[in-house]
C-alpha cells in the first residue's frame, strides 16, 4: 500500500457560511489525489427535519427492504441500506466539477452507495432543485446523451431522473466519459434543506443503479491513480477549520497513528465486513459474540445498529427513549419463565418459540405473525402485534443473558430488563442526553479484526447549539436489518472520525487506525 506523501502544495482556505473548503492537492508523479472536505456544524433546523424524515422512513422500512426498485438495483438484500439512508445528518462534503468547462457541485462522498447524481437543469417541479446548483448539458462540450431513466429509492421517496455521460473533475483529475444521473425529481425535506447538491457514491458496482460504472472504478480503469486504495480522514476537532480529507490512490501517514487493523470485505456492494461483540463500559453485550456484520459508511453521520444493543447503550448513557408496551408485557408475563429457561441452559434461540411468542425454523426465531398477514385489516394488525411481541421476547432473552453473564440476581435481572423497556430507541431516530453528564458516560467499544476500538462519550455524543441553549444527542440510532444481511451495524462519521479508514479495493479489505 502506498504511504508515500505527496509533494506539499499550497492550500487555499475559503471561509463561507461557517463552512470550510480546501482546494484539492495532487502530485502528478505520485498520483495521490487529495480532496479537501467541508465540515458543517449540526444545524437545529436540519435536526428537526431529520427527525420528521426519519419518522416517515421507518414507517416504510419493511416495504423498502423487500422492494426490487424496478429491477434497477438487483437483489433487494443489496439495496436496503441505500433505501434507508438519511443524509440530513451528514457533516462532510467536498467539491467536484461536471462537464467541460467544469460546473461545480458540492457532493457527499458516500461509501454507502455507488452512483453519482446531481440536480439537472431539466428539474422543473421540485423546489429542491431551485436551491442548488444544476447541471446544464448545453454548456458542456464533452456531454454525451444517454437518456435512460433512473431512480434511486430512499425511505422517504425516490430520486428520479435520467442518465447522461460527461467528464467529471475530482481534484485535479478528470474522469472521462462518466455515467451519472441528472436528477429531475428530489422529494422530501432531506434534499430541500441539504447543504449539498448531490452524491458521489464510492461503493461497489454491484449496488449501482442501472449498473453504471462508479467514478472510483473509472479512476482505476483510466489509470488516474497510483494504487487501488482511497482513505478518509475526518477532522472531529470542532474548533479547527479544516473539515478533513479524502486521499485517492493511497494514504497519508500524517492522518493516522500506529498501524491499521484490516478485515476482508465479506460481501461486495457495500464495504461490508465481519464484526465481533459490542462492549459497554468494559462489559460485553453478548449480542454480536458470535458475529455481526458492519458497513463503513461515510454518508451516515451516526452509528446505527440493532435495537437490542442500542437500548442497552441508551440505558448506560442515560439517553431518553420511548416506552415499549409490548416489551413491558413480555417482561411482566414471561420474564420469569424466560429467566428460568436460561438458568436451565435452554438454547437462547429457541426460548421465544418454547413460550409461544415465535416459531423456530431450525436456525432462528421467526415471528408467528408473519404467516397471519393477509388482506384483512384486522388480521394485519394482529400480525403486526405478534411481530412486536416476538421481537420484544428476543430482545429480553439477549438482555437477560447479558445480566446472567455478570452474575446478577434474578430480581436485579428482571428489574434491569423492565428498565430497558423504558429506554427503547426513539423511532424518530434520536435520543437526547444531559450535556452535563457526558464526562461520566461509559466507553462504547466495537471488536473488529480481534482488536477493540473504543469510542469515548465526547466522541459519540453530538452537541447541537452552544451555551445554555446547547442540546446533546446520542450518536447511536436503531436500525434492524433482518438476516441474511443482518444483524448489521453501520459505522458512520462518528466512528470514522475517531478512526482513519482505508478502503483497499486491490486487496478487498477495510482498515482502521487511530486518526491523527
Amino acid at each position: 500500500m502506498g504511504t508515500s506523501r505527496c509533494k506539499a502544495m499550497e492550500l487555499l482556505p475559503l471561509l463561507l457560511c461557517s463552512v470550510v473548503l480546501f482546494s484539492s492537492v495532487v502530485s502528478c508523479e505520485e498520483k495521490l489525489v487529495r480532496i479537501g472536505l467541508k465540515k458543517l456544524r449540526f444545524d437545529q433546523n436540519n435536526r428537526v427535519a431529520a427527525r420528521l424524515e426519519s419518522g416517515h422512513a421507518r414507517k416504510g422500512m419493511r416495504a423498502a427492504l423487500n422492494r426490487k426498485y424496478g429491477g434497477l438495483l438487483g437483489d433487494s438484500r443489496d439495496t436496503d441500506i441505500v433505501a434507508l439512508k438519511n443524509y440530513l445528518d451528514a457533516q462532510y462534503y467536498g467539491e467536484i466539477g461536471v462537464g467541460t468547462p467544469p460546473q461545480k457541485f458540492t457532493v457527499i462522498f458516500d461509501t454507502g452507495s455507488s452512483n453519482l447524481w446531481v440536480p439537472s437543469a431539466k428539474c422543473y417541479f421540485s423546489v429542491s432543485c431551485f436551491l442548488h446548483a444544476k447541471y446544464k448539458s448545453s454548456q458542456s462540450s464533452t456531454y454525451q446523451k444517454n437518456g435512460k431513466s433512473a431512480e434511486i429509492q430512499y425511505g422517504t421517496g425516490a430520486i428520479a431522473g435520467f442518465f447522461s455521460v460527461d467528464h467529471v473533475k475530482v481534484g485535479k483529475l478528470v474522469v472521462k466519459d462518466q455515467d451519472f444521473i441528472e436528477a429531475t425529481r428530489e422529494p422530501g425535506v432531506t434534499f430541500l434543506m441539504a447543504k449539498f447538491d448531490g452524491i458521489l457514491g464510492l461503493g461497489f458496482r454491484e449496488i449501482s443503479v442501472g449498473d453504471a460504472v462508479p467514478v472510483w472504478d473509472n479512476m482505476m480503469k483510466q489509470g488516474l491513480i497510483k494504487e487501488p486504495v482511497f482513505s478518509f480522514w475526518l477532522n472531529r476537532h470542532v474548533d479547527e477549520e479544516e473539515g478533513g480529507e479524502i486521499v485517492f490512490g493511497g494514504v497519508d501517514p500524517n492522518h493516522f497513528k500506529g498501524k491499521h487493523t484490516y478485515v476482508p470485505v465479506t460481501q461486495k456492494g457495500y464495504w461490508q465486513f465481519d464484526m465481533g461483540d459490542v462492549i459497554i463500559g468494559g462489559k460485553p453485550t453478548g449480542y454480536c459474540g458470535r458475529g455481526c456484520s458492519a458497513i463503513a459508511d461515510s454518508g451516515t453521520s451516526l452509528l446505527a445498529g440493532p435495537t437490542t444493543v442500542v437500548a442497552m447503550i441508551n440505558k448506560a448513557i442515560g439517553a431518553s427513549g420511548v416506552v415499549s408496551q409490548q416489551c413491558k408485557t413480555v417482561v411482566s408475563q414471561y420474564g420469569q419463565t424466560i429467566l428460568d429457561l436460561l438458568m436451565a441452559e435452554a438454547g437462547p434461540k429457541k426460548i421465544c418459540s418454547q413460550i409461544g411468542l415465535c416459531t423456530f425454523d431450525g436456525t432462528k426465531s421467526v415471528s408467528m405473525g408473519i404467516e397471519s398477514v393477509v388482506n384483512e385489516g384486522d388480521e394485519r394488525s394482529s400480525g403486526a402485534v405478534n411481530d412486536a411481541m416476538c421481537s420484544a421476547c428476543e430482545m429480553a432473552v439477549v438482555w437477560m443473558q447479558n445480566q446472567v453473564m455478570q452474575n446478577q440476581t434474578q430480581e436485579r435481572i428482571l428489574q434491569y430488563v423492565d428498565e430497558l423497556c423504558d429506554r427503547m430507541p426513539n423511532p424518530m431516530g434520536e435520543s437526547g442526553v444531559e450535556c452535563g453528564s457526558v464526562s461520566s458516560m461509559p466507553t462504547v467499544s466495537f471488536t473488529i479484526g480481534g482488536k477493540v476500538f473504543d469510542l469515548r462519550p465526547e466522541e459519540y455524543i453530538l452537541k447541537v447549539g452552544e451555551g445554555t441553549a446547547a442540546q446533546c444527542i446520542s450518536g447511536f440510532t436503531a436500525l434492524d436489518i433482518p438476516p441474511p444481511r443482518g444483524p448489521l451495524w453501520i459505522l458512520g462519521d462518528v466512528f470514522m472520525g475517531r478512526y482513519h479508514t482505508v478502503f483497499d479495493y486491490g486487496n478487498m479489505q477495510v482498515g482502521f487506525a487511530e486518526a491523527a
